[in-house]
């Protein structure tokens, strides 16, 4: 394929329809490995592989702690890249292939194995999966304030990744068991599952390559070492306030993806729910992207987070008042409202991160959207690492038995699934939606922000 970008309309900052859905595609296959691992994969471990809760939350914990510490690194190196194509783009044609691969290796038959040995190659898989993700995640991430300068046309092409992300999501929840059902079920069909799904995630990557652009950066790279970089970060009080703020809504949709198929299985008793009430969920958080995208060209995005959260938070107080003997259209009405607060509340701080990196530029006069995305990025995964294991673990130490031929569970570990499932998770967003109260890059300081910039950067041309 050609390496000619597209020209984008540079005054306007707008980008094409096209350009935009071929974007979505990154994020599709980004979130279908990381919603495989969040839906499926923990169950996979205890009740496929056969290894015990207590040991199987180390999987995760291990490779999502490996992939949180590279992630600020992996965006710093996009930052100082100096190849012909760009900084970002040519790592995803450089990560795709370790990226398919390692995923499909996941889903490996260790049947015959002893259980830690099983555990420590699940381990060491999870890490060589969650490293090639970072090489392709943290530049595709950085790259969105470089294609548009735009508050509005931001918020549009991170509603087209949502809405990417939202359908690989979909892919992990309804297909992910379906097709290893299709191949046989079991530890077989699993394998060759993941075999499939990792061919298509490596699949899309050149088309992503062709249609992203990088406009010439405004400033020189960042020059100072990397953990410099970082301390002035976390000086920076918008960036931790937003920090905080993507963080508790992520470690809240963690807690209740990992729990959500043990919810379906252990306390309503219809795991053949669990497919049509998480596509239900999903398909709602697609559907309401263009209404919350709308809203946001005459709210103030910090403000459009809030709505969402409230939504979201009574989606999670029906989550634990449902009972086994209510009929299936609640939760069906929980999951639609909970896709429509949930939409707002993921799309909205990658956004809102666009401007955050203009105000840095203002205060520093360097351009660093890798070293800001992948901090970013390594600071929402070691939460939501430490909190899904943590949530593992206490549901091993609550007595949880694990196997396919297990059909009952102690007292103790069913209110332990409901209430990580939505107690916990209901009380995260909470502290978000108080942290979002009063952000202060609104869009009016956004408009300031630029034109300063745009006189200092007229100053140094002259």
């Amino acid at each position: 394929m050609s390496d000619a970008q597209p020209e984008p309309d540079a005054s306007a900052g707008t980008l094409p329809t096209l350009t935009k859905a071929v974007y979505a595609l990154g994020d599709h296959t980004i979130n279908l490995g990381l919603a495989s691992m969040l839906f499926i994969y923990p169950f996979f471990l205890t009740d496929v592989a056969g290894i015990a809760a207590t040991t199987a939350a180390f999987v995760p914990l291990v490779g999502r702690f490996a992939d949180a510490f590279s992630d600020p690194l992996m965006g710093r190196f996009s930052d100082r890249s100096q190849w012909k194509y760009g900084r970002r783009r040519p790592y995803f044609l450089i990560g795709m292939v370790p990226f398919g691969l390692s995923f499909a290796a996941l889903w490996w038959n260790t049947e015959g194995m002893a259980e830690q040995d099983a555990a420590n190659f699940y381990t060491a898989l999870y890490v060589l999966f969650s490293l090639s993700m970072t090489v392709i995640a943290v530049p595709y991430l950085a790259i969105i304030p470089e294609m548009t300068s735009s508050y509005d046309e931001r918020t549009s092409l991170n509603a087209w990744r949502a809405v990417g992300a939202i359908f690989g999501a979909l892919l992990a929840a309804a297909a992910v068991r379906p097709i290893a059902g299709f191949f046989g079920g079991g530890a077989e069909g699993f394998q060759k599952a993941g075999l499939a799904l990792g061919v298509w995630i490596m699949m899309v990557w050149p088309f992503i390559h062709r249609v992203t652009f990088e406009r010439p950066p405004s400033t020189a790279a960042p020059d100072d070492g990397l953990l410099k970089s970082i301390g002035t970060l976390v000086r920076h009080l918008a960036f931790v306030r937003l920090t905080g703020i993507y963080i508790f809504g992520r470690i809240a949709i963690d807690l209740t993806s990992t729990m959500f198929l043990y919810y379906f299985t252990w306390w309503l008793g219809r795991p053949e729910d669990f497919g049509w009430t998480l596509g239900l969920f999903l398909a709602c958080v697609a559907l309401s992207m263009p209404m919350w995208n709308a809203i946001s060209r005459h709210v103030d995005k910090h403000t459009i987070f809030i709505l969402g959260a409230a939504s979201w938070v009574g989606s999670q107080a029906l989550l634990f008042l449902a009972q086994p003997d209510w009929p299936r259209w609640w939760i069906f009405v929980g999951a639609a409202i909970g896709g429509v607060g949930y939409a707002a509340a993921d799309m909205i701080p990658w956004s809102m991160l666009g401007e955050v990196v203009d105000e840095d530029e203002l205060r520093t006069g360097q351009r660093r959207e890798g070293v800001y995305f992948g901090l970013f990025m390594f600071l929402r995964k070691l939460g939501g690492a430490s909190a899904v294991a943590l949530a593992l673990y206490v549901l091993g130490l609550s007595g949880y038995v694990g196997g396919d031929e297990v059909t009952s569970q102690p007292e103790e570990s069913i209110i332990t699934i409901r209430v990580l499932t939505a107690v916990v998770p209901a009380g995260f967003v909470a502290l978000a939606a108080l942290l979002a109260r009063g952000f202060p890059i609104t869009r009016a300081r956004h408009a300031e922000i630029l034109a300063e910039l745009e006189t200092r950067r007229a100053q140094a041309t002259s």
